[in-house]
């Protein structure tokens, strides 16, 4: 039995493993790699493996680089299951339609530039027709539940706190006579953040593959971040500017939503319209509310004692859009709001508009509040370039640009060396570090090895190792 790293390899997108058990294929997650555009159509389009040959699909949530790529390995000829979560399974109804729209869309823009140049059309990855109709090979697995998606390979899903329905993957292997436990941790959550419960300490593994994502540092406390995002609220609309939030539509936008309720309800931020323009945000709220069963204690107490507005994701000055002439509306609203659009990195969707409009008025507060993957325009943002190109145009960042860490959903380097320090380290023989960057992932593996993991690697694409 070996595993191979196909994704998120001393990257943060694209997640994709592939473990061979039996004989026997399991690719844990089928995510999409983000980044410069020819190469990502490139990378996500060609699988280096037949998809044919993959026995099942082992899904820890629904993020699309963790599972965007699932409708596309479908379309190549993958015939098995997709096991997720109940959450994950409703939450990828709605992302990966909506992304199938997007590829649509991106094709439909390309192409045009290419008839112009006399070049033959591109596909898209895949249609938002295949999308759905990848929703057929979903099967659901409560927490908790251990279930056989292969000879030998026993599943258990364990709550990661991460966003609605992410798991850590727990898988019990026995091949000729000998036993191995891997564990995945998905995207591990942080303690103690509101809505979702906590990680789920797990105990034994002989060996854990473990992201990396924020290894070298650590965020602010959530209460510090609250109080900044009141902070830049109050500033903005006293300079009479908007907010722009580009915010991912699964977890961040819900989290959002509900630090805003508490702001509002503590009358600590001034009476200012506030905006979800996201389809997608519209749909995933929707199934947040389908899934109370997530929530942690401290939501629920929330719900139960806010009697004029029962739920966390909606109160008065809040507004849902979802059609195109609402959303185009927003570019001649004259008084201070708050838009929050997708795409979290401002890589597609209508946060693009928004910023073409807003980027050039130095009232305009631009926030950041999630991780900005290398070469994305979220990333030239954050970083401080002055002039960036939405659309094909340039334009000259005037707006001011700011970063809150503090809402972040994963967890920083001390949450994952705490969360690590929970595995009996006699048992646990190997760590294997993805889903971050080279500096982050190699600080963390330091970290590890200095609190007496014994072997720690961060492996690199197509990198094998034997369980």
């Amino acid at each position: 039995m070996h595993l191979t790293f196909w994704g998120a390899a001393q990257t943060v997108t694209g997640s994709m493993h592939l473990l061979t058990v039996n004989g026997h294929h399991i690719l844990l997650e089928c995510g999409l790699f983000q980044g410069r555009r020819a190469e990502s159509y490139e990378r996500n389009l060609n699988f280096p493996f037949p998809a044919e040959s993959v026995h099942a699909v082992v899904l820890s949530h629904a993020h699309i680089d963790h599972a965007g790529n699932i409708p596309n390995l479908i379309r190549q000829g993958f015939k098995g299951a997709v096991y997720a979560t109940p959450a994950t399974r409703d939450l990828c109804a709605a992302m990966l339609v909506d992304s199938g729209h997007l590829h649509e869309q991106d094709a439909a823009y390309v192409n045009k530039k290419r008839a112009r140049q006399g070049e033959p059309p591109v596909l898209p990855l895949y249609t938002a027709e295949q999308a759905a109709a990848a929703m057929r090979f979903f099967v659901a697995l409560p927490y908790g539940r251990p279930f056989e998606v292969a000879p030998g390979v026993r599943l258990t899903f364990h709550d990661a706190g991460h966003i609605l329905g992410s798991a850590i993957v727990a898988l019990d292997l026995t091949e000729d006579g000998r036993q191995c436990r891997l564990v995945f941790s998905g995207d591990l959550g942080r303690p103690g953040m509101p809505i979702l419960r906590d990680p789920e300490p797990i105990g034994t593994a002989d060996v854990l593959i473990m992201e990396s994502t924020y290894g070298d540092r650590e965020h602010e406390p959530e209460v510090a971040a609250e109080q900044r995002l009141r902070d830049l609220v109050v500033e903005t609309a006293r300079q009479g500017g908007k907010m722009l939030i580009p915010a991912f539509a699964v977890g961040r936008t819900q989290e959002l939503v509900y630090a805003l309720h508490r702001l509002s309800d503590a009358h600590q931020i001034p009476s200012l319209p506030i905006f979800v323009d996201s389809p997608l945000a519209v749909d995933v709220t929707t199934v947040f509310r389908l899934h109370p069963d997530c929530y942690d204690e401290e939501t629920r107490r929330f719900i139960a004692h806010d009697h004029d507005h029962p739920h966390p994701f909606g109160f008065d000055r809040l507004t849902y859009v979802r059609d195109v002439e609402s959303s185009k509306a927003l570019n001649f609203l004259e008084e201070p709001a708050i838009i929050i659009a997708g795409s979290g990195m401002c890589e597609g969707g209508r946060i693009l508009h928004h910023l073409k409009n807003n980027i050039e008025n130095p009232r305009t507060c631009v926030l950041f509040v999630g991780f900005q993957a290398q070469n994305t325009l979220g990333r030239r943002l954050r970083d401080g370039e002055r002039r960036v190109r939405i659309f094909g145009e340039s334009y000259t960042v005037r707006a001011r640009v700011e970063a809150i860490d503090g809402f972040s959903a994963h967890a920083d380097r001390h949450g994952l060396l705490a969360w690590a320090a929970g595995f009996d380290k006699t048992r646990l023989r190997h760590i294997a570090l993805v889903h971050g960057e080279p500096e982050p992932a190699a600080a963390l593996a330091r970290d590890l090895v200095a609190a007496g993991h014994s072997r720690v690697s961060v492996p690199a694409r197509g990198e094998q190792i034997a369980l």
